[in-house]
């Protein structure tokens, strides 16, 4: 009786032992738990203006070097890869910039989405380049390739992280708790992957596209202050006021001597 209590008691044990010790494992390729969560908050209903605009290179575009991926990663790739520093189209148009309000929202609070922001590795690039995402909402982090990679967040303002993804359809979800623009994410496996995430506790901002453009949408009537980011030009600024239902054109210019870094 007593040698059936005691292997009884000591399978127990050891079952709430396992059960218990949980954490972040290199091979897990489930979705982990966010870095940090903000707190829900009731939204301020959106408003009915939008400012749509694009971004102008000026001067000729720098011709951007081919990536030298190991052998491993070039196999991936059907074609060279090339730098995304500076995409300028055949109509001088630039790409990848990070448009935001920056002032004019005064007390308003948003929710954030419930859809989250996708940032893939393909190919041993990250993929979008530069995206936006608001504070509490999901960053699925995928690896869509059939090698290790590992994502190394940047953070100043938020908590910096930094793990492996080594598994082909690895998923893992974070989160940040306050804005920071702009931070930077890297992969210490590959070092010439780079990219930008744009974290603001609103909205109102877009990322502009292979046509150089970009759209803001929903935004109230007011006044506001827009901030364009690009990576290697700096930002600058333009003063905008909106009333209910205008749609308000801007356009911003980047290329040597512009911005402010």
């Amino acid at each position: 009786m007593r040698s059936n209590f005691r292997t009884n008691f000591l399978a127990v044990a050891t079952l709430f032992l396992f059960s218990s010790c949980g954490g972040d494992s290199a091979n897990d390729s489930s979705t982990a738990a966010p870095e940090s969560e903000a707190t829900a908050v009731d939204s301020t209903p959106m408003g009915t203006a939008s400012i749509t605009g694009s971004i102008t290179f000026l001067g000729t575009a720098p011709e951007m070097p081919r990536i030298r991926q190991d052998r491993e990663c070039s196999g991936l790739n059907e074609m060279p890869v090339m730098a995304e520093t500076v995409i300028v189209n055949e109509n001088g148009m630039l790409k990848n910039v990070f448009v935001h309000v920056t002032e004019g929202l005064g007390e308003y609070s948003f929710t954030p989405p419930a859809e989250p922001v996708v940032f893939d590795q393909r190919g041993c690039t990250y993929s979008p380049h530069v995206f936006g995402i608001q504070v509490g909402q999901d960053l699925k982090i995928l690896n869509s390739d059939p090698l290790l990679h590992n994502i190394h967040a940047l953070a100043k303002e938020n908590r910096p992280f930094n793990f492996g993804m080594p598994n082909k359809g690895d998923e893992r979800i974070r989160s940040f708790r306050v804005s920071e623009v702009m931070m930077k994410i890297k992969c210490d496996v590959h070092p010439w992957m780079g990219g930008y995430a744009g974290v603001v506790d609103h909205p109102f901002y877009d990322v502009s596209g292979d046509d150089g453009g970009f759209m803001i949408e929903n935004l109230p009537p007011g006044e506001y202050v827009i901030e364009a980011w690009h990576e290697e030009y700096g930002t600058a600024t333009q003063n905008v006021t909106v009333a209910d239902s205008a749609q308000v054109s801007i356009g911003f210019e980047f290329g040597a001597g512009t911005g402010t870094g």
